[in-house]
């Protein structure tokens, strides 16, 4: 490190400049605790202190009257603060969202906009605070009447009926503007003996009204020149993808730590990819001091009150109140867990369909209950934290120092939300959740700095004049370090030269000299991304601009290997004798068939997965629904007998509709099935006539039936059982699959054993059963299972010899093959893709 700080080029600015304000000190003969010097940023505070103490052991000799005075080292904001005397207004911009956000709201209102609050509120907001800067750098006194002259010209040519509503949101945000105080007001009225403003790579407003207003009490000083400074060593990484751009970007700052450079700027040039490196750090045990923090938002402590609102709405979907009550420690995890089972069970998407009488939704509905009414901001407030108190919440929110930054910045804690009081105004769930969602978005978090740091996450714009031993910047393509950035707002570009806002092409200065500046350190790693979402990415156009003049090679990649043994997998062989089953069904047979260690991870060790709730319907919601149809048309059908074909057309509509009430399908999300229903119907009615011709007559539908083996219950639910002309039973099993693939199932006998296990179900000696293709392009067709009742006789004997070989311990190994396998839950524990093939 004091290798570094000889030779460092930012050490080397800053004892240039320190010298230039000695002798400006000296000619004009005032005290150094007379002279204010404003810094870019509040980090350079304690460089330029550091700065000016390092020049008085060069400079000034022992025992000298002024050597132990130092000038006062501020921003334009810690200046401000030390002059105090401020109280804003109530209409006042806070740069606050919780409150300026209620602020733009009431001025729509009184605009005659209240109609277009939801929409413009936010925008009123964003344009004000973008103009907050340039209002505040213009003397309180003059203040309104700059708004005024802006005003008349602010919005020429916008007198289209179509841009009334930005015309006025820019009218108000003036306004606003300009008949604000602001906390730098006091400023105006400092009088140091000398004002020196220390000139980052963007010139500021207020410091330019400082220097105007003081005159020659004033001057200014750049930071970011260095006459001697020759460019540092440059290394460029091209990265596959963000991924890979994360992984050698982490690389890069273990690299330099391990050559003893320390500390290093980790630039937050994207931010997603810094939080991704951030977290590699993290777990390498590297301390951090990020100064650029995030927003409140993304913040798990966030996450966690956005899951309850978005749970308090009256048409909740179950998974968003399931994903609040797993965040909710004030729930018992197990009943939960055997809730959600139900509710999974019972496919119920809405909250509304979850039952009423189940111990789980009653402390649930006790707590949203309390939450639904419209109140008054304050109300909400106090009403919210109690929901959080009584849900468990709110511990861990005290915990968590983001938490607590959340809490602060809605008001939560006892008391605060009195701040509110003088906000009357009833607002909805809806208004209230909207209200949380834009404070979080506006606010940042910064977490604690460490006391050591060894890696810095900072700006581009913020390198300037820290004396930093290494520099890695990703993010350096098109898009995250484009050479003409984009003006950020609503503004057009005239509104901007008008406003005294920073043009592009003031914008594309600075970010060149951001990047140019940050070149000169003495390590320096850019890197950026060849692809993102499958699309081609080029290098920033600085990064192209730097390949042109110098040509440097990429580098390589500095990520180190590890050397890792291989460790092949093997086909896994478990027992499950010490997990017997009393109960099998036709599927979980169909899992042992089909796989031995299928049936134990699925069946025995109970690891399966649960059934998603809000999913778009595809064709086994189109099956359901099928079933459920049949059974609802057939019982009515048994009850009141219908032969005319327009009387069955009815009837079977009647049970569509129902069904698909019972069910709670939407019908936007049924379209699909709904259009290709006719069909299907005419089909099916069709095929019904002619199976009736032959004598069968329908007995029962979706029964449920048991049957013992041994040991073992046989259990199962038969789509549909019929009687022939005989009286004897016809199993039925609707498919609506391709109808080659029911001829398949039919031609390959002994492996199909559905219609075997059904017919188990019966204790009859003489049955029939068909699988029933209800197709939704060709027409119904039974496919008629022939020597069931042989069928039927050789299942049981290889249920029984299959139970009685796992009861005695012999091995399941994984053996399933081809689709078996393709779509398979337990893949993952088996591991098929890692075995070893000999």
């Amino acid at each position: 490190m004091a290798e570094i700080a000889i030779k460092h080029h930012a050490d080397r600015a800053w004892d240039r400049v320190m010298g230039q304000l000695r002798a400006e000190i000296a000619q004009r003969k005032v005290h150094p605790s007379r002279v204010v010097v404003l810094v870019p940023y509040a980090q350079l505070i304690q460089e330029a202190r550091s700065a000016w103490s390092r020049g008085l052991d060069r400079s000034l000799a022992p025992g000298t009257g002024q050597a132990h005075f130092l000038p006062r080292f501020e921003t334009t904001m810690n200046w401000t603060r030390s002059l105090g005397g401020f109280e804003p207004g109530g209409d006042d911009v806070r740069l606050d969202a919780a409150r300026d956000v209620l602020t733009a709201a009431s001025m729509l209102a009184r605009t005659g906009l209240a109609a277009h609050q939801n929409v413009l509120a936010a925008r009123l907001m964003e344009a004000t605070w973008s103009l907050a800067r340039i209002a505040a750098a213009v003397p309180p006194a003059a203040r309104a009447q700059w708004g005024a002259d802006l005003g008349a010209t602010l919005i020429t040519g916008m007198d289209s009926p179509v841009l009334a509503l930005e015309a006025a949101t820019a009218r108000i945000a003036l306004a606003w503007a300009a008949s604000s105080s602001y906390p730098t007001d006091p400023v105006f009225s400092a009088t140091p003996d000398l004002l020196v403003v220390l000139e980052g790579f963007q010139g500021e407003p207020m410091t330019q009204a400082l220097q105007q207003r003081l005159g020659e009490r004033a001057m200014a000083l750049p930071l970011d020149v260095d006459l001697e400074g020759a460019p540092g060593r440059v290394s460029l990484h091209a990265a596959r993808d963000a991924e890979d751009e994360a992984h050698r970007a982490a690389a890069c700052v273990l690299v330099h730590l391990a050559a003893g450079r320390s500390p290093v700027a980790l630039v937050a040039q994207d931010r997603v990819l810094t939080r991704r490196v951030r977290a590699m750090l993290g777990e390498r045990g590297v301390a951090l001091r990020d100064e650029t923090g995030w927003k409140l938002s993304t913040s798990r402590a966030a996450a966690s009150l956005m899951s309850l609102l978005r749970a308090l709405v009256w048409d909740a979907a179950t998974d968003a109140v399931l994903d609040w009550l797993k965040n909710a420690p004030a729930f018992d995890q197990d009943a939960l867990a055997q809730a959600e089972t139900s509710w999974r069970r019972l496919g119920a998407r809405d909250w509304r369909s979850v039952p009423t009488g189940d111990t789980v939704a009653l402390q649930v509905k006790a707590l949203r209950d309390g939450l639904q009414s419209g109140r008054p901001l304050a109300r909400w407030l106090a009403d919210l934290r109690g929901t959080l108190q009584s849900a468990g919440q709110w511990p861990g929110l005290l915990r968590d120092p983001a938490g607590m930054a959340m809490l602060d910045a809605l008001r939560l804690r006892e008391g605060a939300e009195l701040e509110f009081a003088d906000v009357p105004a009833r607002m909805s769930l809806s208004e209230f959740t909207s209200w949380v969602s834009q404070t979080l978005e506006a606010a940042s978090f910064s977490p604690v700095h460490p006391a050591q740091t060894q890696v810095v996450i900072l700006p581009l714009s913020q390198l300037l004049g820290r004396p930093l031993a290494a520099v890695v910047l990703p993010g350096c393509d098109e898009v995250r370090l484009p050479v003409s950035p984009e003006p950020p707002g609503q503004w057009t570009p005239a509104q901007r030269v008008l406003l005294g806002l920073p043009s592009r092409e003031q914008l594309a200065e600075a970010t060149r000299a951001s990047w140019h500046y940050a070149l000169q350190f003495p390590h320096v790693d850019v890197l950026w991304r060849l692809s993102e979402g499958g699309e081609h990415l080029m290098a920033s156009g600085f990064v192209q601009e730097l390949q042109l003049q110098q040509a440097p090679e990429l580098a390589a990649d500095p990520s180190v290997l590890r050397a890792v043994t291989p460790q092949p997998g093997f086909m896994p062989q478990p027992h499950g004798d010490a997990l017997p089953l009393t109960r099998l069904s036709s599927t979980a047979y169909e899992d042992l068939r089909r796989c031995p260690y299928r049936f134990f991870a699925l069946r025995q060790l109970k690891l399966q997965e649960s059934d998603e709730l809000d999913t778009e319907l595809g064709k086994r919601d189109f099956g359901n629904w099928l079933h459920s149809v049949l059974k609802l048309f057939h019982e009515a059908l048994h009850e009141a007998p219908a032969p005319e074909l327009i009387a069955r057309i009815a009837m079977i509509n009647v049970a569509a509709e129902q069904a698909t009430v019972e069910l709670g399908l939407s019908k936007s999300e049924f379209l699909p099935f709904a259009a290709a229903w006719p069909r299907v119907r005419e089909g099916y009615l069709e095929w019904l006539a002619g199976h009736e011709a032959g004598g069968a007559m329908f007995s029962e539908a979706e029964a449920w039936k048991e049957t013992p083996l041994g040991h073992l219950t046989l259990i199962g639910k038969i789509d549909r059982i019929d009687r022939l002309a005989d009286g004897s039973p016809m199993v039925m099993d609707y498919k609506t699959e391709n109808r080659n693939t029911t001829a398949q199932r039919i031609k390959e006998s002994l492996e199909d054993t559905q219609l075997a296990f059904y017919a188990a179900l019966l204790t009859d000696d003489t049955l029939a059963a068909a699988y029933v293709n209800v197709g939704e392009k060709d027409a119904t067709k039974s496919f008629s299972q022939p020597d069931i009742v042989g069928l039927r006789d050789q299942l049981l004997e290889g249920i029984a010899h299959d139970m009685a070989r796992i009861a005695a311990g012999a091995p399941m190994p994984a053996l399933g093959e081809g689709k078996a396998c393709d779509f398979c839950a337990a893949r993952g524990l088996c591991r098929k893709d890692f075995w070893e093939t000999t």
